[in-house]
Parts: C-alpha cells; structure tokens; sequence
C-alpha cells in the first residue's frame, strides 16, 4: 500500500474514534438572567435607602427633661431631679428641652404632682401660684430623731410639738406631744431624708394656714417632730 493511502486511511479512523482523551469539549454560552440582576440591584437600592432613613431618623432627635424623682404640685423642680433624655423630635408634643432647665428653677412650679420616670412637658408646668387660698408655705428644720428616715417630697406627714411644759417658775415639767396640724404636705426635703450624726434636715411643707402660726413657733424652737401618715389604699 502506497504511503499516500495509509495516512488517508488513519486519518478517517481517528474521525471516527471521536476526540483524543484529553481534550475538552466546548463549553455551551451561559445563559443570562436579567431578573436575578435586577433583583440584586433592587436589594443594594433597599439598603442604602434604609441606612438613609436611620440617619435621619437619628438627626431628628432633641435633649428633653426626664425627672427623676418625686416632684410636687406647686413646688420648684430642683436640679438633681433632672437628667437629659433623647426623644425623637414631634412638633405635636410641647417637650421641655434640657437647655430650658435653668428657666424651671427660676420661673416655673409643678403643676402637677411629678413622679420618676416622666418626661417633662410643657402642660406640666405653671408660672402661677398654684397653692390654694387656705394653705402657705413653711419651712422647717428637724433634727436627727424629729423625722423618720426616708422621708421625701410628696409624702403627707403629721406634725407634733414635742416640747416641755413650764410652770410659774419657768421650770420645765413634763414633756407634751400635742398635735399641731393632722395634715400636711411634703413639698421639699434639702439634702435627703437620711441625714445621720447631728446635720439638721431642712424641710418645706405645705400646710393649712390656721395651722401655720403654732407650726412655725414650734419650729423656730426646735420641737417639731414629723411622722409619715401612710397614703389612703
């Protein structure tokens, strides 16, 4: 056989065998999908959008007043029952803001009894007298064993004489607890209710005016004593 002929003939019969091992077969086109492309881009919209909306929400946002404890009707808001409180800013609701603090030691009273926890709106306060006619205002100064511990502002207190009764003879007889006033109200405790040692504790009470005037003798002499009368259940 001619060398011509062999070569034709091996030639066909590698055809015919397919591809050599080794080789790779042609890969197929992928296939696009537009829908999954749209659907990852929508998502990067969603979470940019959504970073958005957070940080303007947190710029919308303003220091307002949060009391902190126990404020009565009509008395000052000290500035130890305040503390700062970020609340989201709403034009409906009239919010006391922190850098109006120094305003409310100087013009404004509760016009409500105030509790912990509150934040303080401007419907809250008054610039008027909010005591009634028949009640004023006394202050008082106890010594350690005149008050029981814990007292506080809003707390609806007894007060008694505890002096000593004198003879002709300006000698002192035997000690006397009358009652002064059955009633009265708690408007400021200076410096806590737990004072200790000798440091007398300033107090200001709301009481009925017919009883102001034995009240205030009695504590310019350093006999009243207060006992807390437990709130009606």
């Amino acid at each position: 056989m001619r060398t011509q002929d062999r070569a034709s003939a091996a030639a066909k019969k590698s055809i015919a065998a397919g591809p050599v091992m080794g080789d790779r077969l042609p890969a197929p086109p992928r296939e696009r999908k537009p829908a999954l492309a749209a659907l990852a881009a929508l998502l990067v919209l969603a979470g940019a959008l959504g970073a958005t909306m957070l940080v303007m929400q947190a710029g919308d946002r303003i220091e307002a007043i949060k009391i902190t404890e126990r404020v009565p009707m009509g008395g000052v808001i000290p500035e130890s029952a305040m503390t700062p409180v970020l609340v989201a800013d709403d034009s409906s609701v009239n919010y006391v803001r922190w850098e109006q603090r120094g305003q409310l030691k100087e013009e404004l009273r509760a016009a409500t009894d105030l509790v912990g926890g509150t934040i303080l709106v401007g419907e809250m306060l008054t610039g008027e007298e909010t005591l009634p006619d028949d009640e004023v205002i006394v202050g008082v100064s106890l010594q350690p064993g005149q008050f029981p511990a814990g007292l506080k502002a809003g707390d609806t207190v007894a007060a008694y004489w505890v002096g000593r009764e004198r003879n002709s003879g300006d000698e002192e007889t035997s000690t006397q607890q009358t009652v002064i006033t059955e009633e009265a109200h708690v408007s400021v405790v200076h410096g806590g209710g737990d004072s200790i040692g000798n440091t007398s504790l300033p107090v200001t009470l709301r009481v009925a005016r017919a009883d102001a005037a034995a009240l205030t003798r009695a504590a310019s002499a350093g006999e009243v004593s207060l006992v807390i009368i437990p709130a009606a259940k």
